[in-house]
């Protein structure tokens, strides 16, 4: 190895500085960011990066991969007090100020919605619903209403909103390939819980910022409120810094601390309550509702949140005084329910955390009416049915053809045992059946059964007549639910007596008849079906 020429102890110490096996990289900041504890390792006042390098790493290497455009390698020299011919080891270290390195921009993404959810683009402030896989940027914002949302950073760092809360991205940045970002948040109002990954000691940031007090972590789960009296945090796992900017102490796991608005009072940290001992629950739940209970640990109000374990989904938050709740409404799936006490503040304790499955399964209806092949007089006839499972939801489909390929229509899923179709059904056959569900994606059919819509075909109104010689044309209405037609040809008008009946595909029809005789003519449709048919009004027929 090349002796290198160093320009003062500086320079010397840095090549002294602990070294690494070959390939492994560690990085540490000089200067702290987000950490009130934190002391500065170099006189620079501007936060640096140390770099170890890599074997067979140069220069030229690190200032192509970490630097952006407008910094050189001469720079990055002079700044290490090296010369300009200088050649380094693997595990020799160097030092790069953070706004030297490469910044792009990680966007997060909600991995799941529920309710009303408004996102607000920071470029154009269009605002558009939340929807799941939703990307944003730095600058938008999230408001929840009455729904709640998870949104997943870049690093994989989770955030989930409660309802009516407020969530601006203020930054999100990472630094080249170097892997450290720069997450900065504001929690404008509402509630966020939060599982932070583990960043790197004294290199990444991630901070969120509230209208009274801030707090800044490196790794951690806690929840965080804030109003227009104060905020406070409460802290499951890690370390939290937290209080006014420039005024934040450390709250360890296992404590929370709040901070008022006026900033009259100190901050106060105390124990969070005791995380209730829970009873035993079934690890898969085959029916719900079913009953989560715990032993009461002195508090007065428990508070029971359940969220997806695949997606984060934030379902259900309910507070409760009694030591029991009841599960129910949930599909199929994994779930975690946390259950926690609250103080005499309205402040959530340590959580007792469950793993539950829900796998329900959907069982055969039993049809109970109409009864196979019977008439109805009614277009909107009441189905009755029996669920057999727990839980279901169900309707009753009805169509023209036994495949129902063909559905006519279907009344709305509820957890009922009687329906009406949704629209009138119009007279004719039909096939019934009902279709239960249950867990979201458990489904189950019921037999088939036929019905018959009775009702009663329009009479047929003759339009015109045309007389040719000694033909008669007759003209007729159409009915579009007739397959034929027949007419009736009579010498009087109570058509007492038939002189002619025939059946007719089409609309019209031809007449031979006696001149100077009176005759009378009407039609009436005919269908496949049960339907009956009534007469249209007769018309007289005289040719002279």
């Amino acid at each position: 190895m090349l002796e290198l020429n160093r320009r003062g102890a500086a320079g010397w110490l840095l090549l002294l500085a602990l070294s690494f096996l070959s390939g492994v990289v560690c990085a540490d900041i000089s200067v702290a960011r987000g950490s009130a504890s934190a002391q500065p390792q170099q006189t620079s006042s501007a936060p640096e990066w140390i770099y170890t390098l890599r074997s067979g790493e140069t220069l030229t290497d690190i200032a192509q991969m970490l630097l952006t455009d407008r910094i050189n390698l001469n720079q990055l020299v002079q700044h290490n007090n090296l010369t300009g011919d200088a050649t380094l080891s693997g595990g020799e270290q160097i030092r790069i100020p953070l706004s030297w390195l490469k910044r792009q921009p990680k966007p997060a993404t909600a991995s799941s919605v529920s309710g009303n959810v408004l996102h607000v683009s920071g470029n154009s402030g269009q605002k558009s619903p939340l929807t799941e896989n939703s990307i944003i940027r730095v600058g938008d914002e999230v408001i929840s209403a009455a729904g709640t949302a998870t949104i997943v950073l870049a690093d994989g760092s989770e955030l989930r909103m409660s309802p009516n809360s407020r969530l601006i991205f203020n930054q999100l940045t990472q630094y080249g390939k170097a892997g450290m970002a720069d997450t900065r948040l504001r929690l404008q109002r509402g509630e966020v819980h939060t599982r932070i990954k583990p960043v790197m000691e004294d290199g990444s940031r991630f901070e969120i910022e509230t209208p009274s007090a801030v707090a800044a972590v490196r790794g951690t789960v806690f929840s965080m409120q804030t109003s227009a009296n104060g905020s406070s945090v409460q802290v499951t796992e890690g370390v939290v810094d937290f209080g006014q900017p420039g005024q934040t102490r450390r709250v360890p796991a296992g404590f929370g601390a709040s901070v008022s608005t006026s900033g009259s009072e100190p901050m106060s940290i105390r124990r969070l309550p005791p995380a209730p001992g829970l009873n035993p629950i079934a690890p898969v739940l085959k029916r719900l509702p079913a009953e989560l209970s715990w032993q009461p640990n002195g508090a007065n109000r428990y508070r029971v949140n359940i969220f997806e374990e695949d997606g984060g989904a934030w379902l259900q938050s309910k507070d409760t005084a009694e030591a029991r709740f009841d599960i129910s409404q949930l599909d199929n799936g994994r779930y975690e329910i946390q259950l926690a006490a609250l103080d005499q503040h309205g402040i959530i304790g340590m959580p007792a955390v469950a793993s539950v499955e829900v796998d329900l399964q959907a069982r055969t209806p039993d049809l109970i009416s109409p009864e196979e092949g019977e008439g109805v007089n009614d277009d909107m006839p009441e189905f009755l049915w029996q669920l057999n499972g727990t839980n279901e939801v169900a309707r009753v489909e009805i169509a023209e053809d036994e495949e129902f390929q063909r559905l006519i229509t279907a009344s709305e899923w509820a957890p009922d045992n009687r329906a009406l179709p949704a629209r009138p059904l119009s007279p004719g056959q039909y096939f019934w059946r009902v279709v239960s569900e249950a867990g979201g994606n458990s489904v189950a059919t019921s037999s088939t059964r036929t019905l018959v819509v009775n009702g009663t075909l329009p009479p047929v109104r003759i339009i015109s007549i045309n007389y040719i010689d000694s033909q008669v044309r007759v003209f007729w209405e159409k009915v579009d639910t007739a397959k034929d037609y027949r007419l009736q040809l009579a010498e009087e008008p109570a058509f007492n007596n038939i002189i002619k009946e025939a059946n007719v595909a089409d609309t019209t029809a031809a007449l031979r008849l006696i001149p100077g005789r009176r005759y009378f003519v009407r039609v009436k449709a005919l269908s496949d079906g049960p339907l009956a048919s009534r007469w249209g009004p007769g018309r007289e027929l005289y040719l002279d």
